[in-house]
């Protein structure tokens, strides 16, 4: 292709995908959700003070709502809060780049992984010259440029990355980060200063969500041992000085995981062991009468080590599960509505794709780095319970979308290499085909957009903890008429403190402060100036004078409330009382 018209596509590519990411970011979703505000308050904690809400200087793991959490993404948003403000377009602003910047980097790391330099890997003939950016299938040529630009192009429109580009969750920036990882990689086997840039994005990696914790060391061994005879050709001071430079990037987090027995509470938590009553409650009777009958088979059949097993083996088929990749996906915040993760015109291309990789004249390397980051992906969330679970296995972008692009490219050449004689009207077939195809797209991307950008605000608002920034202006508005505002933290009102820590702009170093002489925001009921966050019992607490009743509907009757803060549905999210 000529390189000034694939530059012209890749920009229009690049800049599709940063609209789908930027535009109404602060309107949808229609609110943030309280990992969004506690990441954004965390950094506007540490651009005033230096210090997260519980006064920890420059933590590199969050203590956010007792779910410690890497603190990178916190950082990252530190530049946008300073510039912007404390506000949701500034806390979902470096995820939005990251998604972009992902778009970007899938076209080179395509361009790497299915490059070539010896023809008889492609099945070249004697004679025969290899063409410069392409490779030689048995019977038509495939363009790298095209496949590259293709694969940049379904990760531009992918709902998955879309979903999770437009809020602030940390995942998505770890995913990036893991193209990166494996983009320079491969060319640093070429140009060796490149495996530090690696090497670096690896280690940044950890500090960004727990399940890179697990993914990013496999996808780098994975990639160690894919590329080793490449690897192990560069001289040795090379690949040590890189594993040196990667520690010394994650040396801060393995020494706190080492000091703290906290950091891993999220782990642990979300672990498939720590629901044993839950998971062995079917089992203890069977092993009751396994041991009362003497019966060996079934003390091993229903063993607990087996039992866990299962559910690792389940928890990690399931996330290749058609009807939640394509039909449902699984909680309302990780898709679009009526929508699942993947365009379900994308299935017979990924099919395709599939077999083609699989028995294409692909070059090795290519065909295990492409299955194995795909397997990979997985793995994290297949030990946690709640599965299928789309932000814990987003790192299998970008391979679904590489499928679909040579899926789409082989399905148009086995298309065009099928003869049509005999028959008159069916010299239309092709054409016919192709335009149903396209047709087909065009309306399941369409259907997408409608369903994100315009139903999404209307079915979920209640699943983003809506209201609260119309609560804390009403708060601001009448609350100097009250001695107190009481605010409840009941479902779904629960970490409601934090919401109005970002929505009011509270000052860190007082709240820091709250800490140090109170009970106050380390305490499970939290508390700052007039503002006391507990559950409401309003038919002994209705006789106390001057307070302001923040809570929900079924806290506060509607027949006490001077205001009704309504989901964009139209149903009651939260009521207002004054006495």
């Amino acid at each position: 292709m000529n390189r000034k018209l694939v530059w012209l596509i890749l920009a229009g590519i690049v800049i599709l995908a940063a609209v789908l990411r930027l535009w109404m970011l602060g309107h949808v979703p229609p609110s943030p959700d309280w990992d969004e505000v506690a990441l954004g308050y965390d950094a506007y904690s540490i651009i005033h003070t230096g210090r997260d809400e519980f006064g920890k200087f420059l933590p590199v793991v969050l203590r956010s709502f007792d779910d410690y959490k890497p603190a990178l993404y916190a950082y990252l948003a530190i530049p946008t809060v300073f510039i912007f403000g404390l506000n949701v377009f500034a806390v979902r602003l470096p995820s939005a780049i990251f998604g972009t910047l992902a778009v970007l980097a899938t076209y080179f790391l395509v361009k790497e992984l299915f490059s070539v330099s010896k023809t008889e890997k492609v099945g070249l003939k004697a004679g025969e010259e290899e063409e410069k950016g392409t490779l030689f299938t048995k019977y038509k040529v495939l363009n790298i440029d095209l496949l590259a630009l293709l694969s940049a192009g379904f990760m531009a429109i992918s709902p998955w990355s879309i979903q999770f580009s437009r809020v602030g969750f940390e995942a998505n920036t770890g995913d990036a980060f893991n193209i990166f990882t494996a983009l320079f990689f491969i060319k640093g086997l070429k140009n060796r200063w490149m495996l530090f840039l690696s090497a670096f994005f690896a280690g940044l990696d950890i500090y960004v969500y727990q399940s890179e914790k697990v993914f990013t060391p496999l996808l780098v061994l994975a990639l160690a041992l894919i590329y080793r005879k490449q690897l192990f050709s560069i001289p040795k001071k090379y690949i040590v000085s890189v594993v040196i430079f990667g520690l010394i990037v994650v040396t801060p987090m393995v020494v706190f995981i080492l000091t703290n027995r906290a950091a891993l509470l999220r782990v642990t938590g979300t672990s498939v062991f720590s629901h044993q009553t839950v998971l062995l409650s079917n089992d203890i009777p069977k092993l009751q009468r396994d041991i009362a009958n003497h019966d060996i088979l079934g003390l091993i059949v229903d063993n607990r080590r087996i039992t866990y097993a299962k559910a690792i083996i389940s928890g990690y088929i399931v996330h290749f599960d058609p009807n939640w990749l394509f039909v449902t996906g699984d909680i309302s915040r990780h898709h679009a509505p009526n929508m699942g993760l993947i365009y379900l015109f994308e299935l017979p291309l990924i099919l395709l794709g599939i077999y083609m990789l699989l028995f294409g004249p692909f070059d090795r390397k290519t065909k295990l780095t492409v299955f194995g980051w795909m397997l990979l992906a997985p793995v994290p969330a297949s030990i946690t319970s709640g599965v299928p679970h789309a932000v814990r296995t987003l790192n299998f972008l970008p391979t679904w979308q590489i499928l679909s692009a040579l899926g789409l490219i082989s399905g148009y050449l086995l298309i065009k290499q099928y003869k049509v004689s005999g028959i008159k009207y069916l010299a239309y077939f092709k054409p016919v085909l192709y335009t149903l195809f396209i047709l087909l797209a065009t309306l399941n991307f369409i259907y997408y957009l409608d369903q994100y950008f315009v139903q999404l605000n209307y079915y979920t608002s209640q699943d983003w903890q809506y209201g609260y920034q119309q609560a804390v202006e009403e708060a601001k508005l009448v609350g100097n008429n009250y001695k107190e505002i009481r605010v409840s933290d009941n479902q779904p009102m629960d970490k409601s403190y934090m919401f109005f820590l970002f929505y009011l702009k509270y000052p860190p170093a007082l709240y820091q402060k709250v800490g140090e002489t109170s009970s106050g925001g380390f305490a499970s009921h939290h508390s700052f100036g007039k503002y006391v966050f507990k559950p409401i019992n309003w038919a002994q607490e209705s006789k106390q004078k001057g307070i302001l009743f923040i809570g929900t509907p079924q806290e506060i009757p509607q027949s006490a409330a001077s205001k009704t803060i309504y989901n964009l549905n139209g149903t009651p999210a939260i009521r207002i009382a004054g006495t």
